[in-house]
């Protein structure tokens, strides 16, 4: 398939299309990246149409439960859905389990919802390289809520900001002073805390909780200045909270459409999305040069022998790619 038959597909709505054209964009093969932007150019003219919602949270908050109920409202309401769950790519053995529609079992068979699993390849923050471009070929297909899960809290909420509209953060109640480390970067980055699995015995204790983050949001200094970034509890379970949670969503969105912070915050996205690019690729190059390639083993082996700092080392790198011995 060509760029055209590619894009043609995707306008079409073809599923078989839409997974293949992902997978174009995720291969790092030259000819294929070549082929993927000649695609994403002809569906330029049909993406920006969506709201795009990033979802993180500690492990256990019930990531996927959630994605799975809240996915299933929204397509009840009329919406296509399409997550973007990207699972995190072993460090030892390079592999990715990509089980994520188990987890979202009714999602995973509504004929409005699409969910794409991606190894994040070891990229910083756990997020697919190709995630961005996704979401542009998922609005093209005609998706009009993008869900971004992250693979857990950690350096990935930035990431993962840097890319959506609505970054909303799932926590567990009573999480303890074990997580007092995570937090404030955490609050300064979310649009919305939601405290999850408030059903059964742990109404009380979500709600607890939730006032809690409550009072902590009010004394930092909001990153936006139309929106404070509210709290709730939902259970997922038992289908709890989530219309309210989406309201917000919409809420959000009106206001920042309209003082021209959601233009903006794309705008910005955008650019820096290209200087990210950039120093991506030029990563690849300088790791590709034959020079550098040559003298890496030895100087591995000098960091490993003590007799060389790693910052010389890396000078070394850098001179011999500029052609300096």
């Amino acid at each position: 398939m060509d760029a055209v038959k590619y894009a043609d597909g995707v306008l079409a709505g073809d599923r078989t299309v839409l997974a293949r054209a992902i997978t174009l964009i995720e291969s790092r093969k030259a000819e294929h990246q070549a082929e993927a932007q000649a695609m994403l150019v002809k569906l330029l003219p049909k993406t920006g149409n969506s709201i795009r919602i990033g979802i993180s949270g500690l492990p256990g908050a019930g990531k996927s439960t959630f994605i799975d109920a809240f996915g299933t409202m929204l397509t009840a309401h009329g919406r296509k859905v399409a997550v973007l769950a990207v699972d995190p790519t072993s460090s030892r053995t390079g592999g990715s389990i990509l089980g994520d529609k188990t987890r979202m079992a009714k999602l995973a068979v509504d004929a409005n919802a699409y969910i794409r699993p991606s190894p994040t390849g070891g990229n910083l923050g756990g997020v697919a390289r190709a995630t961005r471009e996704a979401i542009l070929v998922c609005e093209a297909a005609g998706f009009d809520v993008i869900l971004v899960e992250t693979v857990g809290v950690g350096q990935s909420e930035t990431a993962v900001s840097e890319m959506v509209d609505f970054f909303l953060v799932l926590m567990l109640a009573g999480g303890g002073d074990e997580l007092q480390g995570i937090k404030k970067g955490v609050l300064e980055l979310a649009d919305m805390i939601a405290i999850t699995k408030a059903d059964g015995d742990n109404v009380k204790r979500a709600q607890s909780t939730a006032a809690d983050y409550q009072h902590a949001l009010r004394i930092l200094t909001p990153s936006s200045p139309v929106w404070q970034p509210p709290v709730v509890s939902i259970s997922a379970l038992e289908n709890k909270g989530l219309d309210a949670l989406w309201a917000k969503v919409g809420d959000f969105a009106k206001l920042t459409k309209a003082s021209g912070e959601w233009n903006a915050r794309r705008t910005g996205q955008q650019i820096r999305w290209m200087w990210a690019m950039v120093e991506d690729r030029l990563l690849s190059q300088f790791r590709a040069d034959a020079t550098v390639k040559k003298l890496v083993p030895e100087l591995e082996r000098a960091i490993a022998q003590g007799t060389m700092t790693p910052a010389l080392a890396a000078e070394r790198l850098l001179a011999s790619a500029r052609g300096e011995k």
